[in-house]
Formats: C-alpha cells, sequence, structure tokens
C-alpha cells in the first residue's frame, strides 16, 4: 500500500526502467551461456570468455548506473560495453561459432538492450538541459553570467 493508503505502492520510472534492463541483461546472459556452452572447445575458453567477461561487466555497469547521482559517465561506459559485445558476437558468427538463427536472436537481444541504454542516456541528457553545454546562471552582480 501507498502511504496515503489508496492502493499498491508503485516505483517511480527510472528504477523500473533498470530494474527493466536488469532482467533484460540477465535473460540475454542465460541464452548466451547456452550458445557459447556450443562453441568448439578451444573457443569455449578464449572468445567465451570473454563475452562472458563482457556480459558481466555490462551487468555490472546497469547496477552501478542505478545506483549513482551521476549517471553520465557510466551510461557512456555502458554504451562501449554493448558496442563491444556486439562486435564480440559478431566475430562468433563470422567465425561459424554460432549459426544464422542464434546469431540473429543475440543481435536483438543486443540491439534492444542498447536502445535502452541509448534511451536513458537521451533521457539524462534531456533533463540535463538538452544539448550538454555548460549552463550559465546569473552571477547577481553586474548581470554577468558565469560558467557552473
Amino acid at each position: 500500500m501507498s502511504p496515503q493508503g489508496m492502493g499498491p505502492a508503485t516505483q517511480p520510472p527510472k528504477e523500473r526502467s533498470s530494474l527493466d534492463l536488469v532482467n533484460k541483461c540477465e535473460e540475454m546472459m542465460s541464452q548466451a551461456y547456452e550458445f557459447i556452452r556450443h562453441f568448439p572447445k578451444h573457443q569455449q575458453h578464449s572468445l567465451g570468455a570473454d563475452i562472458r567477461d563482457t556480459m558481466t561487466r555490462l551487468l555490472h555497469l546497469v547496477y552501478r548506473c542505478a545506483r549513482r547521482f551521476y549517471k553520465k559517465t557510466t551510461l557512456e561506459d555502458l554504451i562501449i560495453e554493448i558496442d563491444f559485445l556486439r562486435s564480440q558476437v559478431r566475430v562468433a558468427y563470422t567465425s561459424r561459432y554460432i549459426d544464422k538463427k542464434k546469431y540473429t536472436n543475440w543481435a536483438k537481444m543486443n540491439d534492444e538492450i542498447g536502445r535502452m541504454i541509448g534511451g536513458w542516456y537521451k533521457s539524462l541528457q534531456e533533463n540535463a538541459g538538452g544539448d550538454g553545454r555548460r549552463r550559465k546562471r546569473e552571477n547577481g552582480r553586474s548581470g554577468q553570467s558565469v560558467a557552473c
């Protein structure tokens, strides 16, 4: 119940979206582990281990970003990690460690996670003032602007 007793309490949208992102990452990881199990033996411990490490870092960054007050740099790190994961999955496909069906499934999951991260980043920029430039405020003395 909510504090006023009006009905069930709901999470703020930001926390719900990070929870959705965590769920998507965990879902992708569980399917990816199954895909990696079918890699050739010599690649399970090299490329497969690298992919697992990248997915673990991705999930770690999602949790870290959800807890941080200043999220911009952590979100940029998330964007880098998802791009690197896409590259690793592409290498696994071109090396024929996964078939086309698994590749398209994995790529769709990566794209969905990437869109969620991109939307989070875009909403953060819109809330911070839009174009990423330094905001100016009035100094109060002679009407001069000073960079924050």
